[in-house]
């Protein structure tokens, strides 16, 4: 096919999905100079919104084209793949690409400890295969996982094995459920497929910042579960990895809930960023890991209209503009920066924590995004200078350290502190709140929020909030809401690995963000994606092996 980059079409034009149509037949047959007649077909491969002129607000499109004559249309596109017209050319091969198989024999299923993501997509990959691989899964599957979470949420009740962070799904699946991602992958886009495969919306193969939303990714989640047992795959939930049995530094079982043991060869460690009693184990064991650099602070609300008009203007409300968002930065004189992360449109701040006596935030969104607030991180980046020692999982203990103060200062019942903005630039506590109102459950307690925060964290998001001012028309809004504390942006351990994603224990693969070599649903996916392949590469399928079939 041929891919036609830079297609710009007013948002009145693109009002509905017909109008939209045809304005790209339209354009594209322009662009190529040909009759209707000759083009067979086309599909929208990207598509963005450009606000930079609040006045001529429009969507940028890319295109991929099925015509007649490929090699010859008006002279303008050249076989061998180059274009003597703007912006056209031949459309890349974007496919999955596989790898080939290995011959080194399997005794035992292969086992991935953790289902995010990462263990998700790794799990589907080898049962797909013929791996038969063993999921282990400390949480809860997905139905059972909400009704802990709606109770912590409802009545303060936390189970810290049952929650935001751990059980089917992963942490993201109570967010976003973003698909955006900073890495150039091809695998990118057989994921986003497996995700539609799975029930997920069209749009995302296409859109350039795509999500799916919590109410949606919660079916998502369990038919990818369900594909990868129909594909030969086992899940076991509320199996926690409790240690992990190595001989002359070769891994050979695990032991979960502190009693069953379980042979094998082959773990892919895909237990995200909170598995914090995992990482002490395997520290105890000399698994190789290092202090990693990450990002703390608050969360941000204000009214959605409010972002709405300030990214779009007059044209706020408009159909299919829907919910604006944003991605702001600062950088201070004295070498701290901070800036917006994880920006939930129409969206809520929830209670993420996993341990007792901690209060972690973090954001989400329902696929529409139709909630009254916006809400966002408001992160200062931290490294391991900043953490009390050296010891590997210093950084660990630096998180925790702020979460037991928000946890105290909210009143030690997990309702979250909270300030407002303009109270907190003033440094005064809040007293009452004003138009804006807080979505975070179980509720919020008026605090001084630097009492939970580092001192230049809180000098430097004092600075950010000013200057994000100057950006976002209305960030610094008085009465918008600052809650505390978010701790859980990134891993603070990364594990290391060597290029065949192997750490120092032979048969241990440390995977995705909780390893440190992911941040999200997408980078995750793919790493786990890439750990199975490296793990395909070396061993054969257990499909035809004597006692797996």
């Amino acid at each position: 096919m041929i891919r036609l980059s830079d297609v710009k079409i007013g948002i009145k034009k693109a009002a509905d999905f017909e109008a939209e149509k045809q304005a790209l037949k339209n354009i594209i047959l322009s662009r190529l100079k040909i009759p209707e007649k000759e083009l067979i077909e086309f599909k929208i491969f990207k598509k963005s919104i450009d606000a930079r002129k609040k006045s001529e607000i429009c969507y940028i499109y890319t295109v991929d084209v099925k015509v007649c004559k490929e090699e010859c249309i008006s002279g303008q596109f050249i076989s061998s793949g180059r274009s003597k017209a703007k912006g056209v050319m031949p459309a890349p091969d974007l496919s999955y690409q596989g790898v080939k198989l290995g011959t080194e024999k399997l005794t035992e299923q292969p086992v991935i400890i953790g289902m995010g993501p990462a263990g998700l997509f790794a799990g589907l990959m080898l049962a797909r295969n013929g791996y038969k691989p063993l999921i282990l899964e400390r949480g809860e599957d997905v139905d059972a996982r909400t009704a802990k979470i709606n109770r912590f949420w409802q009545n303060s009740l936390l189970d810290p094995e049952s929650n935001v962070q751990f059980g089917e799904g992963g942490a993201g699946t109570f967010s976003d459920g973003k698909l955006t991602t900073l890495i150039n992958d091809r695998r990118c886009r057989s994921i986003l497929e497996e995700f539609i495969k799975a029930g997920a919306p069209q749009e995302i193969l296409y859109m350039s910042k795509p999500h799916i939303g919590t109410d949606l990714l919660k079916t998502v989640v369990k038919n990818i579960r369900q594909e990868i047992v129909a594909e030969g795959g086992e899940v076991r939930f509320k199996a926690r990895v409790s240690d992990f049995l190595v001989k002359n530094e070769n891994i050979k079982a695990v032991v979960i809930n502190d009693q069953e043991r379980i042979p094998c060869r082959v773990v892919l460690l895909a237990i995200g960023h909170s598995a914090r009693d995992t990482f002490e184990v395997l520290c105890h064991k000399g698994v190789g890991m290092n202090q990693k650099p990450f990002s703390l602070g608050l969360r941000i609300e204000h009214p959605q209209d409010i972002i709405n008009r300030a990214q779009y203007g007059a044209a706020a409300g408009y159909p299919g503009l829907g919910a604006a968002d944003y991605k702001l930065s600062y950088h201070s004189k004295k070498g701290r920066s901070a800036y917006t992360f994880c920006m939930c449109p129409g969206g809520y701040v929830v209670a993420a924590a996993s341990e007792k006596y901690g209060i972690v935030t973090n954001g989400m969104s329902e696929h529409k995004r139709d909630g009254f607030n916006a809400n966002s991180a408001l992160l200062v980046g931290v490294t391991p200078a900043d953490f009390p020692s050296r010891h590997p999982l210093a950084g660990i203990e630096f998180q925790r350290k702020w979460e037991r103060l928000a946890y105290q200062i909210g009143g030690e019942n997990y309702r979250a502190p909270a300030q407002l903005t303009g109270d907190f630039l003033a440094d005064r506590t809040s007293s009452q709140w004003g138009n804006v109102k807080p979505t975070y459950q179980p509720g919020v307690a008026f605090a001084q929020l630097k009492n939970c925060l580092p001192a230049y964290a809180v000098e430097t998001l004092r600075e950010a909030i000013g200057y994000f001012d100057t950006l976002l028309k209305g960030f610094a809004q008085p009465d918008s809401i600052l809650t505390g504390v978010e701790t859980r942006s990134s891993s603070a351990v990364r594990i290391n690995r060597d290029d065949n994603f192997l750490s120092n224990i032979s048969g241990l693969y440390p995977v995705g963000e909780g390893a440190g070599y992911a941040g999200g649903i997408m980078s995750s996916a793919v790493d786990g994606v890439k750990a199975a392949e490296k793990v395909m590469e070396k061993y054969a399928p257990l499909r035809l092996a004597p006692g797996f079939q």
